[in-house]
């Protein structure tokens, strides 16, 4: 077994899909890539989790590369998948980590990451939608005012309406905001993963109210 984990050859940025990871208590508590997650399992550290029919079933890396077998017969497209010289391994979803227990803070980082997710890559006061490096940070209540830099007092803001805007405030502007800025209980980015077909299972580990996810890139 040993010499098929050493020889992996990753499918397309198969050993870069996201794995959500639980602590032992079933409580989510950072999303890491596949990569790590594997060697988590290989460790035996973690155990992957997987939903079948409304149910949790527990694989380690032994049987979860047997599951494999079948799941690449039979759900081929559910998964990401990374080839070794033996056989093809499925990227779990979800993970959990067999003696970690501790409940992180609940706490979302203010950094561009997530505030670019916040806000949808649009700009908060023409409403259109730009590429990261188009956006600019804009702060309602500019920093020469005393405006703070937190989550309630900054906004994604394309190029042209920063300029526009300058050091004022979007009233003085005559500008409107397209939404009040709020801070997110949890991760945004971890939203926007939520939202795609394939990260559903996600939905039933992430309780707001307990937990902070920490983005490994």
């Amino acid at each position: 077994m040993s010499s098929a984990v050493a020889t992996v050859v990753p499918g397309p940025s198969a050993l870069d899909a996201s794995v959500l990871v639980l602590n032992r208590l079933f409580m989510a508590v950072r999303v890491v890539p596949a990569r790590y997650a594997f060697v988590l399992l290989w460790k035996e550290i973690a155990e992957v989790v997987s939903v079948e029919d409304e149910t949790y079933n527990t694989y380690d890396f032994s049987s979860w590369a047997e599951v494999s077998q079948a799941r690449r017969k039979f759900q081929p497209d559910a998964h990401d998948w990374v080839r070794t010289v033996r056989f093809d391994l499925a990227v779990p979803r979800v993970i959990r980590l067999l003696t970690y227990d501790r409940v992180p803070k609940t706490r979302v980082r203010l950094n561009r990451r997530n505030l670019f997710a916040r806000d949808g890559n649009r700009c908060q006061y023409c409403g259109r939608k730009f590429r990261s490096p188009d956006l600019s940070i804009d702060h309602i209540v500019p920093r020469s005012r005393g405006g703070r830099t937190e989550w309630t007092n900054i906004v994604c803001a394309c190029l042209a309406c920063n300029v526009r805007k300058g050091g004022r405030t979007p009233r003085e502007a005559h500008m409107r905001l397209v939404r009040q800025p709020k801070q997110p209980r949890f991760s945004p980015v971890i939203s926007l993963r939520v939202g795609s077909k394939k990260y559903q299972t996600w939905k039933q580990f992430l309780d707001a109210a307990y937990w902070h996810v920490e983005l490994v890139d």
